[in-house]
């Protein structure tokens, strides 16, 4: 397994641990009646925020302030956007989806986790054009709580099946992406749109004319994020723009840094062993020196790739914690087993559970059938459905497409957005059980038994 990819399995795993928490205290906070802590939890989302230049309010949208709830799903929302755009470009530039051969196979099977679920959402769900606004709330893969059910079997999970899934996570993402740009805008409000592509167009001559400045994209991006706010265009989407032209390569050449580093190291003396804990006071020419490896050190690290993994901790520590906190609270209060077999909350429900695991093998199997495609090295068809079965945990962006779905709908909006969040919960928990078993089932146990040994 290669470090990079191991170190963010290791973070995946802990943010699935965070958001599990946190999802619990939401439930356990929106149902918990004594002292008021139910009405607490409802009230702390409407609270109105403010962050103002002068007469603007950067968190307000159409002159009215944004609320608690809305700044973690529109502003924090978009962070974590910004970071699945970026992820993205990597994987294409040089990652899972950087040649046809690694691409294909889960590009495929995102096609199918995608397609198929939106068909048994409208399948199981009342032909009532309201309640099939959130046909896309089943069409994503949560690739943090996803790896980290890959991660409880170590390494008796062969490493072609934990590619696989992240490619295909990200895939999903890019999907996703599509479908809130596409499907999930309002009145569409020209200045501050035509002020968006004014900001667009900035980014856009910065990355030709090589930009290399970090602190301008972002803070580009802050005011692309608010006139798109404004604009009816979702402002989450502005993530995923910066992300695409935040620069990924090198001003020069890596050999150019590396040769840079190797002179400068040269400059200073051998040290014999003697006098490795020795404190030695630098002289102004070596403090230059040193600073000369450290810019050429920095250097040799790209702006998307320097971005994107400064933005893994806060993230993955408390983007998607403080989402699932402010979403995962759903009322139970006049729910029922009725309640989770009927509606939205069974067409969410099996849109994960039935449609990503049929949409993911079959399209996976046609094409591997074809000959366009082959089974991810180490795998069986078992354990390959297996890992299919995980796909149907939805979670974080599936939440997000159900408040995109049903809020602003009034009341019935609000029954529905509980009804859906209540499908993702258990849609989700199923396909993490079922996931597991499966996993345990066919996945080999010799490989865990040597490592044991070793």
């Amino acid at each position: 397994m290669n470090y990079s990819f191991k170190s963010k399995l290791k973070l995946h795993v802990s943010s699935s641990v965070l958001l599990l928490i946190f999802t619990i205290l939401a439930l356990v906070m929106a149902n918990f009646k004594l002292w008021g802590v139910n009405e607490w939890y409802d009230n702390i989302w409407s609270l109105e925020v403010a962050l103002s230049v002068g007469p603007i309010n950067l968190f307000s949208h159409g002159g009215h302030p944004l609320t608690l709830g809305e700044l973690v799903n529109d502003f924090f929302m978009a962070i974590f956007f910004l970071s699945v755009g970026l992820e993205i470009k990597r994987e294409i530039k040089v990652g899972e989806l950087s040649s046809m051969d690694k691409a294909l196979l889960p590009i495929i099977g995102a096609c199918g986790g995608m397609i198929v679920p939106v068909l048994i959402f409208l399948l199981a769900s009342p032909a009532d054009a309201a309640i099939q606004r959130g046909m896309a709330i089943p069409m994503a893969t949560d690739i943090a709580f996803s790896l980290g059910i890959l991660a409880i079997f170590k390494t008796r999970v062969p490493m072609g099946l934990k590619m696989f899934l992240a490619a295909l996570a990200v895939a999903d993402d890019l999907g996703g992406i599509i479908v809130i740009a596409l499907f999930y805008s309002s009145t569409i409000d020209l200045a501050s749109l035509g002020l968006s592509a004014l900001c667009v167009g900035a980014l856009c001559l910065a990355n030709i004319r090589n930009v290399r400045s970090k602190a301008f994209y972002i803070s580009m991006g802050v005011v692309l994020w608010y006139f798109m706010l404004n604009s009816g265009i979702h402002a989450t989407l502005s993530g995923v723009i910066v992300a695409f032209f935040v620069p990924a390569t090198l001003k020069a050449g890596t050999g150019y840094y590396l040769e840079r580093i190797r002179t400068n190291v040269n400059k200073f003396p051998v040290i014999e062993v003697d006098d490795l804990h020795n404190t030695i006071v630098l002289t102004n020419d070596e403090i230059h020196t040193l600073k000369s490896i450290e810019s050429a050190a920095d250097k040799m690290i790209s702006p998307l790739q320097d971005l994107e993994d400064n933005l893994h901790w806060p993230i993955n520590r408390v983007v998607i914690p403080l989402f699932a906190f402010a979403n995962a609270g759903i009322d139970l209060t006049g729910m029922s087993l009725a309640t989770l077999f009927s509606g939205v909350s069974l067409a969410a429900m099996l849109g994960l559970v039935v449609g990503k695991f049929v949409g993911v093998f079959s399209f996976s199997w046609l094409a591997i059938r074809l000959g366009l495609v082959s089974l991810p090295k180490g795998a069986t068809w078992k354990s390959f459905a297996s890992v299919c079965v995980v796909c149907g945990i939805g979670f974080t962006v599936s939440m997000f497409i159900a408040d995109l779905s049903y809020s602003g709908l009034g009341d019935a909006g609000t029954a529905l957005l509980g009804q859906a969040k209540l499908g993702v919960l258990i849609g989700s928990l199923l396909s993490a059980l079922l996931g597991c078993l499966m996993l345990h089932k066919t996945l080999p146990r010799a490989k865990a038994d040597n490592t044991a040994k070793a």
